[in-house]
């Protein structure tokens, strides 16, 4: 619920779950003494990692606003077929498919890696000491609380008359009026301006390679293949590719980059396929495709290397996990989304 609820605001899943959810896992492992690379780590905690990795991967396909490689992804789409793609459009296809996928992780988990420690009262006990020494929210924090409320209303419903990067530089204005941040704290973050500099770099990069004709040429040369299946089964199988083939990457922005160009104007090659739903559904795959392996997402080396999930079992859980979140996602995100959006 708390990475459920801090994803829209939060476009890492690196810093959603490896910086706010990962340190309270950890700390509430260590509550019951389930420590990392010791046999008391399956007491509770592996389950706790197992689950608090999973959910990441899931709400990073839930919202649009939920991991940068979605902003990249978008901007991609945009760039190649000219398909604006809206917070709410993302939403209303995603949340069919993916809201199950949130509600059965805890359980899914429990049945095929379960802890040990089945009940407690400790948890409650131990929150609530925990908001004790932190103590009442302060200024800064209820005004910070109001701007980003502000912002997802106007990601969602106001996108008809502002667009999503004028309500970030509203936001970013806002929390500098109020001194909810300095511009010696925007500057002195250097990982965001990275994250800037890199996702525009590829955008224009990609787009290069799409202006001298090397994507188009790449794509016209798979779609004869695909012309003997119907424009919907020629879909299905375009997106379970893209899913299995990230086992081969170890970075969903480097993937995106790489692969969704060729496989969104190989669909757009293929005569009936419905370009928006289609490209709506490669974007979301990216979030539910971190969850394969150790490596899938950035957020994924953090709770691989945390002590409490073996390699063997990330990998076995991993391809479980994979193939029940991909079949179930074919399974109801495709006909949803034909629903919505075909014509």
């Amino acid at each position: 619920m708390a990475d459920t609820i801090l994803a829209p605001f939060i476009p890492s899943p690196t810093a959603r779950s490896g910086g706010i959810i990962y340190p309270i896992v950890s700390d509430l492992a260590q509550v019951y003494e389930s420590k990392p690379n010791d046999p008391s780590a399956r007491r509770v905690g592996s389950y706790l990692m197992w689950v608090a990795i999973a959910t990441t991967c899931v709400t990073s396909s839930l919202f649009l606003t939920a991991a940068s490689f979605n902003l990249l992804a978008v901007g991609l789409v945009e760039k190649l077929t000219q398909t604006d793609v809206h917070w709410m459009d993302w939403f209303r296809t995603s949340a069919t498919a993916i809201i199950p996928l949130l509600i059965v992780i805890p359980l899914l988990s429990y049945w095929l890696y379960p802890p040990e420690v089945k009940h407690s009262t400790e948890v409650s006990k131990w929150a609530a000491l925990k908001l004790e020494k932190i103590g009442p929210l302060s200024r800064r924090e209820l005004i910070l609380a109001a701007i980003v409320v502000l912002s997802l209303v106007l990601w969602v419903g106001g996108s008809a008359f502002v667009s999503a990067t004028t309500v970030a530089l509203v936001a970013i204005s806002l929390m500098l009026i109020t001194r909810v941040v300095t511009w010696g704290d925007i500057t002195d973050d250097k990982r965001a301006w990275t994250t800037f500099a890199w996702l525009g770099a590829l955008i224009a990069l990609c787009d290069g390679l799409n202006r001298v004709g090397f994507v188009k040429w790449f794509a016209d040369g798979i779609a004869p293949h695909m012309k003997s299946f119907s424009p919907h089964m020629a879909m299905i199988i375009l997106l379970a590719i893209f899913f299995i083939a990230h086992y081969l990457f170890a970075s969903v922005d480097a993937y995106t980059t790489a692969l969704l160009p060729v496989i969104l104007l190989t669909g757009a090659a293929i005569p009936g396929i419905p370009l928006k739903e289609f490209a709506l559904l490669l974007c979301m795959e990216l979030g539910i495709m971190g969850i394969i392996t150790p490596f899938a997402d950035a957020a994924s080396p953090i709770y691989a290397n945390s002590g409490y999930l073996p390699a063997k079992d990330y990998w076995r859980l991993g391809t479980i996990f994979g193939a029940l979140f991909l079949f179930f996602f074919l399974a109801v995100g495709v006909p949803w989304a034909s629903l919505l959006w075909g014509k």
